[in-house]
C-alpha cells in the first residue's frame, strides 16, 4: 500500500513539473546597437533614457545587447558602457557586433569580457559563445564578429558553428532563442546594403540551423532596421539601433500553453530621451 501511494504522489509531481514547465512564460528586452561613445553624450543619453524605461517596466526577465554597444572598440567606450547598463534592476547578457573589438587596438574579445567582469563582479561570460536558460528555455549568444580584421561583413567561424550545432542537439527537447548581431536571414529593405554589411557564407549558418526543429527565434542588429518574418519555423527578428529616431528597443514576450506551441509576441517601445 505505501509503495503504491508512493507511486500515486511521483506521478502527480510528475504532473505538476510537467504542466508548469509547459506553462512558463518569459518577458525579455532587446537592445542593439548602442554604439556608446565617451565623446558623444547623445549616445549616453539615449542608453541612460532606455535604461530607466526598461526599469519601469514590469517582469522583464533580462536584457540583451546583440552587438555594437560601443562606437569604436576603446576600454574607455566600453567602460563607460558598462557604467550605464549596471544600472539595470535585471540581469543582463552581451553579443560582439563589428564595431566591439580590434585586437590591434589591444581590445581583443577576451580583454572585452575581462572588463564586462571587472564593471560587473555578478557578469559571468567568459566567452563571446555562450548559452543559458531561464524558465525552460536555452538560450544562445553567438559571435559573428572579427578581431583581427574589423568589417561590416558578419563572418561565422566553422568552430562556432559547429558549437551552435551541438549545443542545439545536445538540447532538442528544449526550445531555444538565438542572439547574435549579424542576420542570417536579412530583413526588407536592406539590399543596397548587402555589399558591405552581409553575413558571409551565410548559407552554412542556415543549412546547420535547417537541422534543428528547437530553434524558435533569432534575434539580430547590424542593419539598424526593424523587419520580422518567419522562414522554415524560425523567427527572424531584426531591430533598430537604439539611436535611431524614434529611439526604441524592443520586448519580446514568449506564452506557452498545453495546447499551442510557444507564441512569440514583440513590441518595439518607443522611450522619451531625456537629460
Amino acid at each position: 500500500m505505501k509503495r503504491i501511494f508512493a507511486l500515486f504522489c511521483l506521478i502527480i509531481c510528475l504532473i505538476f513539473t510537467t504542466t508548469k514547465a509547459q506553462a512558463e512564460n518569459i518577458k525579455f528586452v532587446q537592445i542593439t546597437d548602442a554604439h556608446i561613445s565617451t565623446g558623444s553624450e547623445y549616445s549616453q543619453k539615449v542608453l541612460k533614457s532606455a535604461i530607466a524605461d526598461i526599469n519601469s517596466q514590469p517582469e522583464i526577465a533580462f536584457v540583451v545587447f546583440t552587438g555594437d554597444n560601443i562606437n569604436n572598440p576603446t576600454e574607455d567606450n566600453l567602460r563607460t558602457f558598462i557604467s550605464i547598463i549596471k544600472k539595470l534592476k535585471v540581469p543582463y547578457y552581451i553579443a560582439l557586433g563589428n564595431h566591439d573589438v580590434y585586437k590591434n587596438k589591444k581590445m581583443s574579445k577576451i580583454r572585452y569580457f575581462e572588463i564586462l567582469r571587472e564593471g560587473n563582479p555578478f557578469y559571468r561570460q567568459k566567452t563571446a559563445n555562450y548559452k543559458f536558460s531561464k524558465n525552460g528555455f536555452l538560450f544562445l549568444v553567438v559571435d559573428g564578429a572579427k578581431e583581427v580584421i574589423p568589417g561590416s561583413i558578419g563572418y561565422y567561424r566553422k568552430d562556432t558553428l559547429n558549437w551552435v550545432d551541438q549545443t542545439l542537439s545536445k538540447n532538442e527537447k528544449q526550445n531555444a532563442i538565438i542572439f547574435q548581431h549579424f542576420p542570417v536571414e536579412y530583413p526588407d529593405g536592406v539590399e543596397n546594403k548587402l555589399k558591405t554589411h552581409r553575413t558571409y557564407k551565410v548559407e552554412e549558418y542556415q543549412n546547420m540551423l535547417s537541422k534543428h526543429d528547437n530553434v524558435l527565434a533569432v534575434l539580430s542588429g547590424h542593419f539598424h532596421t526593424n523587419g520580422e518574418n518567419m522562414k522554415d519555423g524560425v523567427y527572424h527578428i531584426s531591430t533598430p539601433s537604439i539611436i535611431n529616431v524614434p529611439n526604441s528597443y524592443k520586448i519580446i514576450d514568449i506564452v506557452t500553453s498545453k495546447e499551442f506551441s510557444p507564441i512569440i509576441y514583440t513590441q518595439l517601445r518607443e522611450f522619451e530621451v531625456t537629460e
